[in-house]
């Protein structure tokens, strides 16, 4: 069912009065009080709201639009389209795919296009979640897109790379939304505290509540003023919202974790240690110790990347794409949903075999060259597809390794300076250990007498 607002007040017999939209008002959320009327209202994605954007020219000259927002929940995809609406006088319309299907969509678009036809007032039709649309039911979107019969917007989570049809995307304006930061987060819940649409100074939040309240809601204003609104639910006039308050009222305990202090560092720290040494029950305390503080989930992907090569590498290669594979499942689901791909990527990587061969193979192969260990390229290394390299000798002896039985052959490849050098070394564990055996059997290979020597 759309659910429909009109850009400009009621007029007298519209299908409520002024005392019912009111009181309507009254009851609604407090996310929804708070929903930001002008564009100057709107905190974060300056990206996208500052002047000369493309955004922003799109609704400075109220010009025809259809637009995809996507970012993870509570970043102000609902608002933005609010706000066009507003802005441009617009009627605003909107669908869920979760419950809305093609007669809603049609019906919408038919009433807009009545509506544009007989008094030429625009509508603005926001469709939340439009990646959970069905191909036929995006598909009926686009005549009204294409003849502009609505300015559609839609709004997602997901890739629409992935989740939109191709003629949608293409004509419409991608607008990518961030993670809003925790001073945009504390600009939310002050600006709701002191606004009469909000809490009109009713209550106050100490300040170790609202650090508490900023890390719960982990970028997601929404989440942030419903959790506030639930504080502040039952408090006397003029009452203190301290973090006693606040655990009760959302039934999660503050963690104790600065992201700019030690409490980060320590228990990153204790994180990866805990996968290091195996133990997959502590890995999972850090993990979940650092998602219920509010911890940036990117970073803790970037950190579980790095893991994967650092301290398992070729024992069990598999963890690298496991660990890649949550890091994206971060940036298409978000959270909360992501912390199981992140748990499964922790569990993965605390119970691999363990190898830090990778690591010291780069850091020893590094500290040659910056020692100056460079030397020339061998002469039958070198590009010998251009006119006169054959001269110079380039490419002159070069063996190709398809054409011998073991597609190994022997040939010097390392420059003199390093001919002799060992970077990697195996360990005996997991898929290592076969590997082991194959570098060695290749090295055997390469190094015999009589190979081809560097020039």
């Amino acid at each position: 069912m759309a659910r429909t607002y009109g850009g400009q007040p009621p007029q007298s017999g519209s299908l409520f009065d002024d005392a019912e939209q009111e009181a309507a008002a009254a009851t609604a959320p407090l996310a929804v009080r708070m929903r930001p009327r002008t564009v100057d209202e709107v905190v974060g994605q300056q990206h996208l709201t500052g002047e000369g954007t493309p955004f922003r020219k799109l609704i400075d000259n109220d010009a025809p639009m259809s637009l995809l927002l996507w970012g993870p929940p509570g970043t102000g995809k609902t608002t933005l389209a609010y706000v066009v609406s507003q802005v441009t006088k617009r009627k605003f319309v909107e669908l869920s795919a979760v419950t809305a299907g093609v007669k809603d969509v049609r019906a919408a678009v038919e009433t807009a296009r009545r509506d544009l036809g007989m008094t030429g007032q625009q509508t603005v039709l926001f469709i939340d979640e439009v990646h959970r649309f069905s191909k036929t039911q995006q598909d009926a979107l686009l005549p009204a897109v294409e003849n502009r019969w609505v300015s559609f917007i839609g709004a997602t989570t997901e890739n629409p790379f992935f989740s939109v049809v191709s003629p949608l995307l293409s004509r419409s304006l991608l607008l990518t939304l961030t993670s809003l930061s925790d001073d945009d987060i504390k600009g939310v819940i002050t600006r709701a505290i002191a606004d009469p649409r909000g809490l009109g100074d009713s209550v106050e939040l100490d300040d170790e509540a609202l650090d508490h309240l900023v890390r719960l809601a982990g970028g997601d204003a929404r989440r942030s003023l419903t959790y506030l609104e639930a504080a502040a639910l039952g408090m006397p006039q003029g009452g203190v919202i301290d973090t006693a308050v606040l655990e009760r009222a959302v039934d999660r305990a503050a963690v104790r974790y600065d992201r700019g202090g030690d409490q980060h560092y320590d228990v990153i720290s204790a994180f990866i240690k805990s996968i290091r040494g195996s133990d997959v029950d502590a890995a999972l305390h850090y993990l979940a110790r650092m998602i219920e503080a509010g911890e940036d989930p990117r970073f803790i992907a970037r950190r579980i990347i790095v893991h994967a090569s650092e301290d398992v590498g070729m024992a069990d290669p598999t963890a690298l794409p496991v660990a890649i594979a949550a890091a994206q499942a971060v940036e298409m689901v978000g959270l909360p949903e992501a912390r199981i791909n992140l748990a499964q990527a922790v569990i993965h990587l605390a119970l691999a075999p363990k190898s830090n061969a990778v690591i010291k193979a780069i850091t020893a192969a590094s500290a040659d060259v910056r020692a100056g260990l460079i030397g020339p390229v061998p002469a039958h290394l070198r590009d010998a597809h251009y006119a006169g390299a054959g001269q110079l000798g380039h490419g002159e002896d070069y063996r190709y390794p398809h054409d011998f039985d073991e597609g190994v052959v022997t040939q010097r490849y390392a420059p003199d300076s390093v001919a002799d050098r060992v970077y990697y070394e195996p360990s005996g564990h997991g898929n290592e250990a076969r590997v082991a055996d194959r570098a060695a059997k290749i090295r055997a290979i390469l190094r015999r007498s009589g190979g081809t020597s560097a020039r």
